[in-house]
């Protein structure tokens, strides 16, 4: 009786992600490169790093040959050990606070603020265009990336877009566990409802402002804001706490879409690209800092989530070689189905679809280290530990930060 309700269950969830996954494919723009509308606002590029020096000098090599006319790039230095300064200063930026290529020394990380956090509200509080781009330092972006985002944005009147870049994977580890961000992006939140509540008004107020924020969610590779929507909302400061500031932020945004705000997530495969990590340490640390913080401290959603994901997603194919059960073979067609769809929309590693359980697994123990570390001795990410500290709720978070 257990087996055959396990069974049952493992088809309808995995066959809902498969049709959820293509839904919300089949709506994803796809931007492709663009040129720049006519009247451009200015854009402000904001790029946090601490410790970059590998990475940086090709991102800010790429961001120089944007074609977008009205362009400001400011890079913060966060502290850094290694090089990180002297290679953007050998690229042209100045201290100088009139000059559009700009380094911005970063003042010491403050109590009860994440590094990142800190470091994106300070390039924010410089920043002179009616659009704040927030981009990782170990992004790549085609000429036309920054044209062909403000065209959709001015377009779609969006108050945060965000792009899911393209993710480059070299390494076996890389291949196993960086394409599943598509996969759990892709089909595990009803991107759908998001497009179709910020079309339809009623729906939207239906659906109603928690329901939506918790469907938020966003890449911190690239997230282009609309200036006045970002400081509305309280911008990095609202949630300095937060290890995973693009999610929360983007929630926020989501959370006044009733409002008539809108955000948008598109395929940015074509414009920007991104290499994570390089190794399975780095894999390891990276989303051992993600992975309870998006819980926002539900430690009972957390664990729910991490058991329905081993009897959906893995456990189906350890048990297909002992048992010839034809529910077996439903599941697990329906996973690989959507592994496939993946793959192919966003390029991704077809090693990662041919070991689907191995990489899953490997991802199940990172989420579990996440709670393990947060609770015990802390998160520690580039060389800074966090001690657990669960978020304020929003309209708490945004009145205290108004006083």
């Amino acid at each position: 009786m257990i087996v055959n309700l396990w069974l049952w269950f493992s088809i309808c969830v995995s066959g809902i992600l498969l049709i959820q996954c293509v839904i919300n494919i089949l709506l994803m723009p796809r931007l492709r490169p663009e040129t720049a509308p006519a009247g451009t606002p200015g854009v402000s590029v904001l790029v946090p790093a601490r410790n970059e020096a590998l990475r940086i000098g090709t991102c800010l090599e790429s961001l120089l040959q944007q074609n977008y006319p009205s362009l400001e790039i400011i890079v913060l230095d966060d502290e850094s050990q290694d090089a990180t300064a002297e290679i953007v200063r050998a690229l042209g930026f100045s201290t100088d606070p009139e000059s559009n290529r700009r380094l911005l020394p970063g003042a010491p990380l403050p109590p009860g603020w994440t590094g990142k956090s800190w470091a994106c509200h300070q390039l924010a509080e410089v920043a002179r265009g009616e659009y704040l781009l927030f981009t990782d330092a170990d992004t790549i972006h085609q000429p036309g990336a920054v044209s062909s985002a403000m065209a959709a944005a001015l377009r779609w009147r969006c108050d945060l877009l965000t792009l899911w870049p393209d993710q480059i994977t070299v390494t076996f580890a890389e291949k196993l566990v960086i394409p599943l961000m598509f996969v759990v992006g892709g089909s595990y939140l009803p991107h759908w409802l998001l497009f179709w509540s910020q079309r339809v008004p009623g729906l939207a107020r239906i659906l109603g402002s928690k329901f939506l924020a918790r469907c938020g969610t966003a890449c911190g590779q690239f997230l282009l804001f609309r200036r006045e929507s970002y400081f509305k909302i309280g911008g990095h400061r609202a949630v300095r706490e937060h290890l995973v500031e693009d999610i929360s932020l983007a929630r926020e945004i989501a959370r006044r879409i009733p409002e008539g705000w809108r955000l948008a997530t598109c395929d940015g495969t074509r414009l920007v690209s991104c290499r994570m990590y390089t190794s399975l340490r780095q894999i390891w640390d990276g989303f051992t800092k993600n992975l309870w913080p998006v819980f926002d401290g539900d430690w009972v959603g957390f664990w729910l989530a991490i058991v329905w994901q081993f009897l959906v997603c893995v456990l189906p194919f350890l048990m297909i070689a002992c048992f010839q059960r034809p529910e077996l073979y439903w599941v697990t067609g329906f996973l690989l189905c959507l592994r496939l769809t993946a793959a192919l929309r966003f390029k991704t590693s077809w090693l990662s679809v041919c070991f689907h359980p191995v990489g899953y697994s490997l991802a199940l123990l990172i989420a579990v280290n996440s709670f393990w570390q947060a609770k015990s001795r802390g998160i520690t990410w580039k060389d800074r530990v966090y001690r657990e500290q669960v978020p304020p709720e929003p309209s708490t978070r945004l009145s205290n930060d108004t006083k």
